[in-house]
This record gives structure tokens, sequence and C-alpha cells, in this order.
């Protein structure tokens, strides 16, 4: 029984690594472009970057069906049973809904383009960015449609490579184009990047299926299940972007530019740097729960252990982001950026809870109950919207740091007890047990670095720091056999040199 633990943990733990380590690629790529962008357009620029985004976002949630998601069960299970010729075909069913979608989304965005105009801007008429942004929308469906070809067909490395690709294309296109045209460049960097991220899947995925029009005809009707399939997923998409477009809407019209700017880089630091571990849930973690859904022990058991991994890896990680944001904020982006930074210390809080409740909450997807995914994603994006209006209203910036904390608390709690009380889901004493020891080692750490006392406060939190990681590679360590692992890696590779 011990080593089939061992065994579990240590899997959780390298893939955990392997998708964390691209994602930490992409970090530090995009970490690099962000702070070229923010010098070229100041929180202003980017919060006019951030409303144009989160608008094709929305709209692309609108518009394509969920195919990006539902069309990967079917791939998968295809794949799975070997039946090459029935994967060709539904290929081809795939392409041909990503197509009628891709045009959908292009047109709904450039009808709605007053209209998404006058909801998110309180100045100016900026319908023809709208209709500019439309192929970005197409874009978007085509490599939506693609990528669920590609995560079918289980191209973990291609996926990866894709990605890595995309950031750098997106840090050789966008510096050149703001520093030539500032502003004015943003809606032609949403519009290339689509393009270079749907060129480049589409490479990889035509590579593996080529592309095949003979037969096309009258297989729109065979793709209906997946269609049905995703309906709850683009429900739910609509209801994250609309409140993401919602929030930076309010936050352009209660206050200007330059908070949308510092808000969206806060909430994407603080959600991208967390990502690093959070990146294995969808590629390594959803298919081994959808294994073990329907058997309670192991269900739990599965989602129980990585809680325990996310949480010890990203509890130093968070340690180390509260006391150094003073220090990266100006590093990162700009000089003039510094208010943003007592509210992503708060917002950081978040992300413990998100290391629970993201876990969890995959639990729902495994048991294929699309109804209550579309519910408790609905009711968490209107939750979010009003503690952030909330939070703005009575304490500015920092409140919308509060209201995320906030949110993702409820979050938490919910989605605990409907698993809890409809799947017989239990947490487990070594989960509460790890959060009891390290979440108030980052509320001391943050308390500490409200110190005018920066001698005092620096050594205090390094400490602790030290003290919370600790903690992370013992119990990994227990759990997972880390040094035995590493010694048997280096010896296997000392053998093949000689």
């Amino acid at each position: 029984m011990a080593d089939e633990r061992d065994d579990g943990y240590s899997h959780v733990l390298k893939y955990t690594g392997i998708f964390g380590g691209v994602q930490g690629l992409n970090i530090l790529i995009s970490l690099v472009r962000n702070k070229l962008v923010a010098y070229l357009l100041g929180p202003a620029g980017m919060g006019l970057a951030a409303l144009f985004n989160s608008v094709v976002s929305f709209v692309s949630q609108a518009t394509n069906m969920g195919i990006s998601f539902s069309a990967v069960r079917h791939v998968s299970e295809l794949f799975d049973q070997g039946d090459e010729e029935r994967i060709r075909h539904f290929v081809k069913v795939v392409r041909a809904w990503s197509l009628i979608t891709a045009l959908l989304g292009m047109l709904v965005c450039m009808l709605a383009g007053p209209l998404l105009s006058s909801y998110t801007f309180a100045w100016g008429d900026h319908t023809l960015h709208f209709v500019l942004l439309a192929p970005a929308v197409a874009l978007m469906a085509v490599s939506g449609g693609e990528m669920a070809i590609l995560k079918g067909a289980r191209r973990l490395r291609s996926l990866a490579v894709i990605q890595v690709y995309t950031m750098l294309l997106a840090l050789l296109v966008s510096i050149p184009v703001y520093a030539l045209f500032g502003q004015a460049g943003i809606v032609p960097v949403i519009v290339l990047m689509a393009l270079a991220s749907a060129l480049l899947t589409i490479n990889y995925s035509f590579r593996l299926y080529p592309l095949q029009l003979r037969g096309a005809q009258g297989i729109l009707g065979e793709g209906m299940e997946m269609v049905r399939l995703g309906v709850a997923f683009v429900l739910a998409g609509i209801f994250g972007s609309g409140a993401e477009m919602f929030i930076r809407s309010y936050l352009n019209v209660k206050g200007d530019l330059d908070m949308v700017g510092f808000y969206n880089a806060g909430f994407m630091l603080t959600v991208t740097y967390a990502g690093m571990v959070f990146s294995a849930m969808e590629t390594d973690y959803f298919p081994r729960l959808s294994g073990v859904a329907f058997d309670n022990t192991k269900m739990s058991d599965t989602v129980n252990r990585q809680i325990e991994v996310s949480f010890l890896l990203v509890a130093p990680m968070l340690a180390v982001f509260i006391m150094t944001l003073p220090l990266l904020v100006p590093l990162l982006f700009r000089s003039d950026f510094t208010p943003m930074v007592p509210m992503v210390q708060v917002a950081v809080f978040a992300m413990y809870m998100k290391a629970v409740s993201l876990p969890i909450s995959y639990l729902v997807l495994a048991r294929g109950d699309s109804l209550a995914y579309l519910l408790i994603e609905g009711f968490d994006s209107l939750l979010m919207v009003g503690f952030v209006i909330f939070g703005y209203d009575k304490w500015g910036l920092t409140g919308t740091g509060i209201a995320l904390d906030l949110s993702y608390a409820v979050d938490l709690v919910v989605i605990y007890l409907y698993t809890y009380l409809r799947y017989g889901y239990r947490v487990s004493l070594p989960v509460v047990q790890i959060v009891c020891i390290q979440l108030p080692l980052g509320v001391c750490i943050y308390l500490l670095s409200q110190s005018r006392s920066l001698l005092l406060s620096w050594g205090l939190c390094l400490m602790l720091c030290f003290v919370s990681l600790s903690i992370s590679v013992y119990i990994l360590h227990q759990k997972a056999s880390l040094w035995s692992a590493l010694m048997a890696k280096l010896k296997s590779k000392f053998l093949r040199r000689g």
C-alpha cells in the first residue's frame, strides 16, 4: 500500500513539474513582453488592450459552441479505441464545425460592434475597432478546433511547443508594432497574434491529420452530440468572460483606463504566477480523475493527493511572491505601476484557496454533471462581479484584491459542499493539516511586509519563507521519495555515460 501511495504522489509531482516547467518558460517570456509593453503603452494603454482582449474573449466564448472542449472527449475516445479511420472522419466533423463557428463569431463581432462600443466605453465611438477585431474571433475558433484534435490525440509535446512559439511570436510581433504605433497598434497586435496562433496550431494538426475535403458533405449533423455537450461549457465560459469584461468596463467607467490597467496587470500577475502549478490539471489530472470518478474511495484519494501536491508547491512560491512584490512590480512593469502592489499582495490569498478548490471542481466535470457545472460557474461569476463592485467602492483598487479573496473563499465552500453531498467527496486530514500550517505562514508574511521597519520585516519574512519551503520539501520527500528518485535518475545517467 505504501508503494502504491508513493507512486501516486510521484506521478502527480512529476507531471506537475513537467507542465509547470513549460508554463514557467511561457511566464518568463510573457514577463519580458509585459515589461516592454508597459514601458511603451503605460497603464492606460494596457487597460485599453485588456478591454479589447476581454471583449474578443467574450465573443469567442459565446459563439464557439464549446467545440474546443467537447471535441477533446470524442477524439480521445476514438484514439483509445485505435480506430484510425473513424478518427480521421471525426476530424473532418470537428473542422467543419470550427469553420461554422468561426464565421458565426466574426459576424457577431461585426454586427454587435456598436453595442459592444457603448457598453465597454464611456467615451468615443469604438465600433470600427470591434469590426477590425472580428477576424481574431474567427481565428480563435479555428485554433480551438485544431487544439482539441491535438489534445484528443495526446500530442502534449506539440501543444507545449505551440505555446512556447506563440509566446515568442507575441514578443517579436507586439513590441515593434507598439514601438511604431503606440496604442493604435493594439488592435493589429491582437489580430496578428490570433493569426500566428492559428497558423502554428494548423501546422502541427495538419501534419498529424492532413486536410481532406472529399466526403465532407453532410457531416455537420454528425457533430450535434459534440455541440450539445459543449453548450453548458459555452454558457459557463460566457459567464466567466462576461464577468471579466463587466469588471473591466466598470473600472473604466468608475475610474479610468489607468485603473483598468492596474487591475488587469495585477490579476494577470497573480493568476499567471500560480498557473505554473495549476497547468497540469487539464492535461494529466483530469484524465486520471475521470477514470476513478465513480469509485468514491479512489476519487477522494485522487483529489486529495492533487490538492496536497499543488498546495505544497504553490505555498512557498506565493510566500516569496508576497515578500518581493514591491521590488518585482517596478522591475516587471514600470515604476508608475506601484499602486497595484497592495491589491496584488491581498489577492495572492485567492491562489491559496484556488489550490484547494480547483482539484475539487474538476470532479464535477469528471462526473459529467454539466448542469451543476454551469450553475456553479454562473454563481461564481456573479459573486465575483458583486464583490469587486463592493470592494472598489469601499477600498478602491485594494478592495478589488479583497473581493477576489472573498469570491474564491465562497467558491471553495460551495464546491466542497456540493461534492460532499452529491458525490461523497471527503477532504483528508493531511490536506487540512497542510493548509493550517502553510496558510498562516502566508498571512504572517503579508502582515510583516506591511511594516515600516524594512530590515526587521525582510529578515522575518525571509525566515518564514524558508520555513514554508522546508515544510513543503520535507512533506513531499516523505510522500514521494524525492531523494531516492533523484539518486536513481542520476545513477541511470551515469551508467549510460559509462
